[in-house]
């Protein structure tokens, strides 16, 4: 098996990147890319790695969806009480990882972490799939439950609860922020001689970008 392991490897053949090819505003050249990834019908596109660490620096990550850009900001929600929400309380800052293995393509974006207003949650929880925002209800996320039981009823009542009412946003529930500081694109390519172009803000804060060796 660790044989068989090892020897598994792709080779990157698609496409290439040059400096050129990025900008000056790699906001702007991520939402390229992504619209890029959604017209190839890439399975999950909106689905990043979220990398997190507690104040004593233990990481952590998982998968979880982008919902939006604004003001140059990455978006995504969850339970604020959550092991990510917990360790983005001690540690605000992150990790996003996207990768599109049908365009042999990755997105690594490092920045600081906020929570955005309970207005924008609002909104956004609010157009939710009604039982995806009485799922938000029911599930204490991250604690330790008896039994898949436990969730169903809760489920159910809170369905029965909120029948023909709206659903209100839960206090411990919304959305983070990743204002990102530094970006970097990267392009398979052959003999993993890969292109990878990074974007960092410099003292002004203003972007400079440049190549980095795979």
């Amino acid at each position: 098996m660790k044989s068989r392991i090892a020897e598994i490897r792709t080779n990157y053949a698609l496409s290439s990147l040059d400096i050129s090819d990025t900008g000056d505003d790699p906001i702007l050249f991520f939402q390229k890319w992504f619209q890029e990834a959604v017209l190839s019908e890439v399975l999950e596109v909106n689905a990043m790695t979220l990398a997190t660490a507690s104040k004593d620096g233990k990481p952590n990550a998982r998968t979880v969806l982008l919902k939006g850009i604004s003001n140059e900001s990455f978006l995504f929600f969850t339970n604020y009480d959550s092991k990510k929400g917990k360790e983005l309380d001690e540690n605000p800052r992150a990790c996003l990882v996207f990768f599109w293995a049908e365009l042999e393509r990755q997105i690594r974006i490092e920045g600081g972490v906020t929570k955005i207003t309970k207005e924008e949650s609002e909104d956004y929880f609010h157009t939710r799939p009604r039982e995806s925002q009485i799922g938000a209800h029911s599930s204490p996320q991250s604690q330790a439950i008896p039994d898949r039981k436990f969730l169903e009823n809760r489920f159910q009542e809170l369905s029965a609860r909120y029948e023909g009412k709206q659903i209100d946003l839960p206090a411990n529930w919304g959305g983070y922020a990743v204002k990102p500081e530094r970006i970097e694109f990267w392009q398979g390519r052959q003999n993993r001689l890969h292109d990878r172009i990074v974007f960092e803000k410099n003292s002004d804060l203003k972007w400079q970008k440049f190549r980095v060796a795979p």
